[in-house]
């Protein structure tokens, strides 16, 4: 809404923000009532504005072949505009130096000035007034301005940095957005120009004094000019300071963003109590730092709450002692001049230097991401004719890390056309998923040669999705073609899903796919891909997350008939997939072992056939009309005939569509909190408790009242020095009481110093640890919050409590708060002083104080709401970085990056335009009265719309928690012994308007049992795992020998339960803090259970061994190695009962047979459930347990439940194949005889 004429509307801004302050005032504001943001003002318009800035400063750099300079871009691309601003600055300082000479001339006159003329006294009075208000309009013009700059300044560098997030490099991207970039917002902007000004403003004001009072001048401008190297040397420590602390902040944000995202995990493992120790104990080298910054700051507050007193007491005592007069004239001009000088030389000049080395440390952080190397990617182009699309690699040699000596892919060669599926198979850490990322350019080559032609598809090992719709997840952004996209839904086995879904293809998935299940998020994944068209789909073991007879609807109808006529990679661990293939190539430790078609495998007499193991399919499967899947995969058929098998294979159709995702019923992500209103009080008091008793509290009133007397007693004594020296007597006494008074005034000051210095760093003390008191209180509150919370908070939206909001309780708050402390008090005591001289005052100064309180109000109802609006604006932000991060590679390969860039803008956008730093110096407009007062009513808006931040903050700290840790009733040491587990009457949600995800569930498993948990998707089998678990309160109850689990401490259930999860997760840190977070076990059992799993010559190859920091998240393991890595946690823990949840979905045959026998073998003796989508793996359990939408179907011994034919365990051993089927079945058969032999001899031997 800002007119043409910027100018002329600056000087009435709230003509178009008063209907905003209007509707603010009724009512709470929403998104839809801010103005959208200006064109000029724009994400994109902005980020491309300094990158091409930044793009010349980089070819410049590379010429000199120097490193380039982001500050030099910035100077570059801002320096006009930002130039303009600091006229604003003269004018002002201009004024404030020629104020204190008028005022000279208006007092002269009461001095019985015989020969002045009234007019002219009149003529002064109304320059004083005019000097005022143009003072007012020029300051307020200046500071809207300014943050203006600032603000354009971050937008444009977030988005930079997300421009870069977007190249193959994005390491340590959180914490740039999250603090550094708010250092821009309206800080260094702000002050920047008092750089300059302060300096000139000293040397004028020196010059004016001397023609006022003389050399006694140059001792109050000695105290100034000693200041001026002494705040700057402090500045130089606070950047340093603030240079560690940012370093010390990245780690914590980056160890957060762990924490949240592995928050299932850490609760199953019951190992809250190590990651708090962690959190806090970074968070604790943070705040050290932190401290050390604001006892900083305080000083640089207190010394421009004390320079005035001592410029002026030290000008006065050289003035009186080199036996001059003083006059009330001279007296008041020279501390008006003071005054001038005092707010820019010893508040915003040290302020400047303060924010330019904070900037520093920002700038040099964000230049050194944005320098980093990028990994040459790939933009292949199909060249005229499709025929020509060919995938070739030959010789390639990659490294992931070149300090680690062996290579990730090394010497690999093939040749893929169109029309052809290559299949990769190896071990676990054989490379296969390195060369899919070799071939996206995502790995960095070191030898060889790379040839795409073509448009590349890209399906993840670990299911991408992001926040918005099914359909938007499928569609990503490609024209909705309603027959094309039906198309996609039946190959990919989701059209009867999104039937059941609410909402069909338009539920809302919540970040990270909570509403989803894993089989249905790995279905979306692929669905994505398929609708996009490609030429290359790259398939990254797609089929892991399904169960059997799901993954051979998408083997058959979608890789190898929709995707017939493309060029196929497809890596796998179900190698009965492998006849179909043109080609298999086998890695091992990066290297290829072979390569050729499955037929020549078996000619060249390489014992393929152990690789495949006799559990694994290699029979033809049967795809209607087609004699085998190879040539499936080279015929040519009509379109038709491809997508629709409707009625020829009825059964197999239904089979493959999954139940509705009952285990993951969520409500769709709801939207952020926020309060409403003014601040309670009760904020404003838990806040200052938290970091102080009430003792403390009281001690800090007595300094700041005691501060604030002394300062207006010196003042007071200042007004009787002119009396007693203005009189000429010369007798004995007058120069006694002089003395007198001047030692009275000596005290004072130096008392004034004193409590003020000791007030600044009180406050600082008590607010700083309020911070971190709430930043513990909010974390707690996080490790006992239930699983629901972190599946329906996406993480961008809880990281922003623990970044930016925590960021303003250890950065601006204090501050502000101090500033706003010592303004008040200085308010009070200038009325106090000012209504005993002239009682009179009062008249003006109660309407006075009544309009401006009314403003404030009036003020704060809406910038309260805008800047509650921000804070919820911001998460968006920061989840879609989040997001972003995550499906990266598959973003790159789809070539979706400037339309995630958009979206980035977008958020930006609407952050950007709630801004409330624009709108809260509408305060300062509509107020054309410039003074302290003013500046008092701005501060204690600022503080109330800062504590805002606090309320954020302290709502985390009051979140709903699960059941507590550690009971009165706890289970003896060796509990439990046997490894009973009974369900009695179970009924499950995951949240109180939930839907039922188990059904009166009543199961008795024995001791040492393994019990295998089958079931299609959403059929319960993982909310059965988190009922055992209590990841949320199941109805009914739950025994484990003899102790109803709803009476433990959860972390005595959860500890005496080992899991082997789904999803394995690492954690930034050791390998043997990964295995051990407590210190527990020696190093010798450590080094047993990681040979005991197969990764002891792993992690021996490593640099440091046990002792080597993992990546982030453990990416530099594979996710078969982060698996196994799980397994040597549950060998170490030797628990009576383990949990495996579909553990062996990630790795090869070979390493599933391997987790298997070391399962049987170390937990023999043990009670096992195991989820798993291969029947192979549960075939030989003692039990198996049917579950189907959430109740107990069948329960029983494998041989047995498959003589019921019209069993679902029948069912489902039939749909595997009948190859397959029938080794099933000759296994199931077996465990049973060797089980009757067993018996059999014992009882012989019993008798």
């Amino acid at each position: 809404p800002l007119p043409v004429f910027q100018f002329i509307n600056n000087l009435y801004l709230t003509r178009w923000l008063n209907p905003l302050f209007i509707i603010g005032h009724k009512r709470k504001l929403e998104e839809d009532d801010m103005y959208k943001v200006l064109p000029e003002d724009s994400s994109e318009k902005l980020g491309e504005e300094l990158q091409w800035y930044w793009d010349k400063e980089v070819q410049k750099a590379k010429k000199r072949g120097t490193t380039p300079h982001l500050t030099k871009a910035i100077i570059l691309c801002y320096w006009k505009s930002y130039l303009v601003f600091g006229i604003f600055t003269m004018i002002e300082e201009t004024l404030k130096i020629v104020q204190p000479i008028i005022l000279g001339k208006i007092i002269k006159y009461f001095e019985r000035c015989e020969n002045c003329d009234l007019n002219v006294a009149y003529g002064y009075a109304a320059a004083l007034s005019v000097c005022t208000l143009i003072l007012a309009i020029m300051h307020h013009l200046y500071f809207y301005h300014v943050q203006r700059a600032g603000m354009k300044l971050r937008v444009a560098m977030c988005h930079m940095i997300y421009r870069k997030v977007s190249k193959p490099v994005h390491r340590y991207i959180w914490h740039l957005t999250a603090i550094s970039l708010g250092e821009f917002k309206n800080t260094v902007t702000i002050f920047l120009h008092f750089l300059w000004a302060g300096p000139i403003q000293a040397v004028a004001v020196t010059v004016l004094l001397w023609m006022e009072i003389g050399p006694p001048c140059l001792a109050g401008m000695a105290v100034l000019i000693i200041l001026l190297p002494v705040q700057t040397c402090i500045g130089r420590l606070f950047s340093s300071l603030r240079s560690k602390t940012a370093a010390l902040t990245d780690v914590r944000i980056r160890t957060m963003n762990e924490v949240i995202s592995g928050m299932k995990i850490i609760k199953m493992y019951a190992w809250e109590k190590s990651f708090a120790e962690l959190v806090n104990g970074l968070r604790r080298k943070e705040i050290a730092m932190v401290m050390k910054s604001s006892y900083l700051r305080g000083l640089n507050l207190a010394s421009f709450f004390v320079a005035s007193k001592i410029t002026v007491f030290m000008t006065f005592m050289a003035y009186v002692l080199l036996g001059n007069v003083i006059s009330a004239s001279r007296v008041f001009v020279a501390v008006s001049l003071y005054g001038a000088v005092r707010l820019t030389v010893t508040l915003f000049f040290p302020a400047a230097v303060e924010r330019v080395s904070e900037a520093v440390v920002s700038i040099r952080r964000i230049k050194n991401f944005l320098i980093l190397d990028e990994v040459s990617h790939f933009k292949p182009q199909l060249h005229g004719n499709s025929e020509n699309v060919i995938l070739h690699v030959q010789d390639l040699t990659c490294y992931w890390d070149k300090s680690l000596e062996s290579p990730a892919l090394q010497q690999v060669s093939f040749t893929v056309r169109r029309g052809e599926l290559l299949a990769v198979v190896g071990p676990v850490g054989a490379g296969k998923s390195s060369l899919l990322s070799a071939v996206l350019g995502e790995l960095p080559k070191d030898k060889g040669l790379i040839n795409v032609t073509g448009r590349i598809a890209y399906v993840s090992q670990q299911p991408w999705v992001f926040s918005g719709t099914v359909r938007s997840n499928i569609l990503f952004d490609k024209e909705y073609e309603k027959e094309k996209y039906e198309k996609v839904l039946k190959v990919c086995a989701l059209k009867k899903d999104l039937e059941l879904l609410e909402n069909g293809d338009l539920t809302v998935i919540g970040d990270r796919g909570a509403t989803l299940s894993g089989g249905q998020k790995a279905r979306v994944n692929l669905a994505r891909a398929v609708y996009q068209d490609a030429d290359i789909y790259l398939l990254d073991d797609p089929l892991s997350a399904v169960d059997a007879e799901v993954g051979r609807h998408l083997f058959e109808k979608c890789i190898c008939q929709a995707l017939h006529q493309k060029i196929s990679v497809l890596v796998t661990h179900q190698l009965q997939y492998l006849r179909a293939a043109n080609q298999i190539l086998i890695l091992k430790d990066g290297k290829m072992v072979g390569k050729a078609t499955y037929a020549e495998f078996l000619r060249s007499g390489i014992d393929f056939a152990s690789l495949l193991k006799k559990d694994e399919e290699v029979e033809q499967l049967s795809v209607p009309g087609t004699p085998n899947l190879k040539s499936a995969r080279s015929r040519t058929f009509s379109e038709s005939s491809v997508w629709s098998q409707d009625s020829s294979v009825h059964s197999q159709k239904d089979g493959a569509v999954e139940q509705p995702p009952a285990e993951n019923a969520l409500a769709a992500m709801p939207e952020e909190s926020r309060s409403e209103g003014k601040i309670n009080f009760k904020v404003y008091r838990k806040y200052f408790t938290a970091g102080a008793n009430y003792f403390v509290i009281f001690i800090l009133l007595v300094f700041n009242i005691l501060a604030q007397v002394s300062c207006s007693e010196a003042n007071h004594q200042e007004k009787l020095n002119v009396t007693t020296n203005g009189n000429n007597g010369a007798n004995e006494t007058e120069h006694l009481d002089l003395n007198f008074y001047l030692g009275i005034y000596a005290g004072l000051t130096v008392a004034t110093i004193l409590f003020g210095i000791i007030r600044s760093l009180l406050v600082f003390q008590v607010l700083v640890n309020s911070g971190q008191t709430l930043h513990n209180k909010m974390f707690q509150s996080i490790l006992k919050a239930p699983v629901l919370f972190f599946d329906r908070n996406p993480i961008g939206r809880i990281l922003n409590r623990f970044s930016k909001d925590i960021g303003h309780l250890d950065d601006l708050l204090p501050l502000t708060f101090l500033d706003f402390v010592q303004t008040l008090l200085q308010i009070f005591g200038v009325v106090a002083v000012a209504v005993a001289v002239i009682p009179w005052i009062l008249i003006p100064l109660i309407p006075l104080f009544i309009l401006f309180i009314f403003l404030r109000r009036y003020f704060l109802d809406t910038s309260r709401d805008i800047k509650r609006l921000e804070s919820t604006t911001r998460s968006p932000v920061f989840s879609h970085l989040s997001s972003s991060l995550q499906g990266l590679w598959t973003i790159r390969a789809l070539k979706a990056e400037e339309r995630f860039q958009k979206l980035f803008d977008a958020h930006q956008d609407l952050h950007s335009a709630l801004n409330a730093g624009q709108v809260g110096l509408a305060l300062s407009y509509a107020i054309t009265l410039m003074g302290t007062f003013q500046w008092g009513v701005r501060q204690s808006a600022e503080v109330e719309n800062l504590m805002i931040s606090v309320e954020r903050v302290m709502e985390y700290t009051e979140l709903e928690k699960e059941a507590p840790w550690e009971t009165n009733k706890h289970p003896p040491p060796e509990w439990p012994s046997q490894g009973m587990i009974a369900f009695e009457n179970v009924n499950f949600t995951y949240s109180l308007d939930g839907p039922l995800v188990l059904r009166h569930l009543s199961v008795l498993i024995k001791p040492k049992e393994k019990v295998g948990i089958v079931g299609r998707t959403g059929a319960g089998k993982s909310s059965l795992i988190a009922a055992l678990f209590r990841l949320a309160e199941p109805e009914g109850r739950i025994w484990i020998d003899k102790y109803l689990t709803s009476e433990l401490g959860l972390h005595d259930l959860r500890k005496k339960i080992s899991i082997i999860p789904q999803e394995p997760v690492l954690f930034t840190g050791t390998m043997r803090k990964n295995l051990d977070p407590f210190n527990e076990y020696t190093d010798e059992e450590l080094w047993n259970a990681l040979e005991e799993v197969q990764l002891k010559e792993v992690v021996e190859d490593l640099p440091n061994k046990m002792d080597m920091q993992l990546a982030e998240s453990g990416s530099n393991f594979s996710v078969g190695q982060r698996q196994l890595v799980c397994l040597a946690r549950a060998v170490l823990k030797k628990n009576r009962i383990l949990i495996i949840d579909e553990a062996t979905a990630n790795v090869d045959p070979r390493t599933d047979e391997f987790i298997q026998k070391t399962i049987r073998e170390k937990f023999a003796h043990c009670t096992v459930l195991t989820i798993a989508h291969r029947l192979n793996t549960i075939i030989d359990s003692d039990r198996i347990m049917v579950l189907d939408a959430g109740r107990l179907k069948e329960y029983g011994e494998p041989y047995i439940l498959l003589q019921e034919h019209d069993g679902l365990f029948y069912k489902m051993v039939q749909q595997v194949g009948k190859t397959e089927a029938a080794s099933l079945i000759e296994t199931a058969k077996r465990v049973i005889l060797e089980e009757g032999i067993i018996k059999f001899v014992r009882a012989v031997c019993l008798s």
